[in-house]
């Protein structure tokens, strides 16, 4: 019983810290998308703004393999939980740092180039978030039921999302358009910092990951120095890391596309108010974040693989289906094509914690789960709104952006189907045998 409790008191610090993350991360994609185009690069025409926004936007996707590499390297050393604090602390200085910004109409080119700076700040801090969290409830949990008690940090990510899209839909239905973009947008990035507060107050409150502990005692028994698990993962585990990778890619795009970039593609597309959008989003989220969890129990009882792989393929239809839905103009169409995408997306996301995390041995756990994942990101969801951006903008159709993103997605399906099956594999080997199928 004691242990239970111990796993829940986890599993409820790393979610809420996981939140407060995301939606601080989250909310500079919203607001990217609705308002930054205009207050940071007023001289463009819209599609341009709203492109330049989303490199801006982009470039908090660079930063994160570095914060996943700094992070991991001393999440491996001196733990999972001192790295969870310092990464909040980070992320959300640099997003209550942004709600007082100025814009480019009083201080010009320092503007934007003061949001990429924060926004590098933000991708440092979040590169190193994601393994700490998912790790130290894997790390704390027992095999049999680690696909469920992982996903819940996961559900942090449309928990954050749907947390910043709730303030901006409030905002949106009780401000008009000027005051919303003159000052309304900073109240959410503000809001940030009472948010971190609180986050601190229950992660301070968190012990150290068992395993780790063991890992360190066994380390300070061993005569020979430890090499840097950076050194280790690239030389003996550069396959999970491939595989986790692969695995990352239709997951991550097909996530920014329904989240980020639909906001786009209905106002500026199809000419409709940036509530109907923020609402489908909304709805969305909160379904997303129901289900995240029961994916990953899902991933208990049939395998990583299997769940995944599912994903994978029904995101890889929906991609068709999803813009000819939105097309409709109908509220309720518009609605059901976000859900129904972000159900799909969850069965890849749920069981993705402990996939990941029972690719790698302890010693390298934190390193070599970020690093895959990280990596990925930059190239995945970090372009992916741009990249459909562009497509809209050179085609004027949809059509391109739903092959691009089946594309990722059977990325993601070969790296499944490459990959062993983990499921109840132990955690506290020092080593992980290879993952990939021969």
């Amino acid at each position: 019983m004691p242990e239970a409790k111990s796993i829940k008191r986890v599993v409820v610090a790393s979610m809420i810290g996981t939140t407060i993350e995301w939606y601080d991360f989250f909310l500079f994609g919203s607001a990217a998308a609705l308002v930054f185009n205009t207050l940071f690069f007023p001289e463009a025409d819209p599609l341009t703004g709203t492109l330049l926004a989303f490199g801006t936007y982009a470039i908090g996707f660079v930063a994160r393999p570095l914060g996943g590499l700094v992070f991991g390297h001393y999440g491996d050393k001196l733990g999972r939980k001192k790295l969870l604090v310092l990464s909040l602390l980070m992320m959300g200085g640099a997003t209550f740092a942004m709600g007082l910004l100025p814009t480019y109409a009083s201080i010009g080119i320092a503007a934007p180039l003061l949001l990429v700076l924060l926004r590098l700040v933000q991708g440092f801090a979040l590169g190193g978030e994601w393994g700490g969290a998912v790790l130290i409830v894997s790390e704390h949990g027992d095999a049999r039921r680690r696909g469920f008690w992982a996903s819940w940090p996961q559900a942090g990510a449309p928990g954050g999302n749907l947390l910043a899209t709730a303030v901006l839909a409030v905002l949106a239905a009780v401000q008009s358009d000027a005051a919303f973009e003159s000052w309304g947008w900073r109240i959410p990035f503000l809001l940030s910092g009472l948010l971190v507060v609180i986050g601190l107050w229950i992660r301070l409150a968190v012990s150290e990951s068992p395993v780790f502990m063991e890992a360190v005692k066994q380390a300070d028994e061993e005569p020979a120095p430890e090499k840097a698990p950076i050194v280790t993962v690239m030389r003996h585990n550069w396959r999970q890391v491939l595989i986790a990778m692969g695995a990352r890619f239709g997951e991550n795009v097909s996530y920014y596309v329904l989240t980020a970039f639909v906001l786009v593609y209905l106002t500026n597309q199809l000419d409709l108010p940036k509530s109907t959008g923020l609402n489908a989003v909304l709805i969305g989220s909160a379904i997303h974040f129901a289900t995240i969890p029961l994916w990953g129990l899902l991933s208990d009882v049939l395998g990583r693989r299997a769940v995944y792989a599912f994903g994978a393929v029904g995101m890889g239809v929906w991609a068709f289906v999803f813009f000819a839905m939105l097309d409709t103009r109908s509220t309720f169409g518009i609605i059901a094509a976000v859900t129904i995408g972000l159900v799909l997306h969850g069965a890849m996301y749920g069981p993705q914690a402990a996939f990941f995390s029972e690719l790698f041995g302890t010693k390298v756990r934190y390193s070599g789960a970020s690093i895959g994942y990280q990596l990925a990101s930059i190239v995945a969801g970090g372009l992916a709104p741009l990249i459909a951006t562009a497509l809209l903008d050179s085609t004027g159709a949809s059509l391109l952006i739903s092959c691009y993103l089946a594309a990722t997605c059977v990325l993601t399906l070969v790296a499944v189907y490459l990959a062993k099956e983990t499921r109840g594999t132990s955690l506290r080997d020092a080593e992980q045998p290879s993952s990939v199928t021969a």
